[in-house]
């Protein structure tokens, strides 16, 4: 990541937007991977209780596309995701989710990011794998 990029900033990035209506938030950056949490709740279950599935594939892609802004040289360029796919493993009921985006590939024009998503008993919830579209301005 870059070094002038904090947790803080990319949380404060994402106010007023569907990011901070599911109340994710970003939790901890290093040089190739972004954390965050997402209460499962009102906002982010489905009729019958659990995660909603849609939930959890925009959690993987807040946290892949947050990881990509946080490589680029955000004056020249912009980071749009490109493709996203997510299985679903197990449901939760209450609590928080946990996500990492770990690259897997970072190149001129494409980012590639594993996403996993595990429960409060680190038991794998969401598997997903983001390809994000690096553009210039």
């Amino acid at each position: 990541m870059r070094a002038d990029i904090t947790v803080q900033q990319l949380n404060n990035f994402c106010k007023n937007t569907l990011v901070s209506n599911l109340g994710i938030e970003c939790i901890e950056l290093g040089e190739d991977y972004l954390t965050g949490k997402m209460p499962v709740d009102e906002r982010t279950i489905q009729p019958v209780g659990l995660l909603h599935g849609g939930a959890s594939v925009a959690f993987a892609e807040t946290l892949g596309s947050l990881a990509s802004v946080g490589l680029i040289d955000t004056n020249k360029q912009l980071c749009v995701g490109l493709e996203i796919n997510a299985n679903h493993v197990r449901g939760v009921k209450e609590g928080y989710v946990y996500g990492k985006a770990q690259a897997l590939h970072i190149g001129k024009r494409t980012h590639l990011w594993d996403i996993r998503i595990e429960n409060e008993k680190k038991e794998l919830v969401c598997i997903c794998r983001l390809t994000m579209a690096i553009i210039d301005k």
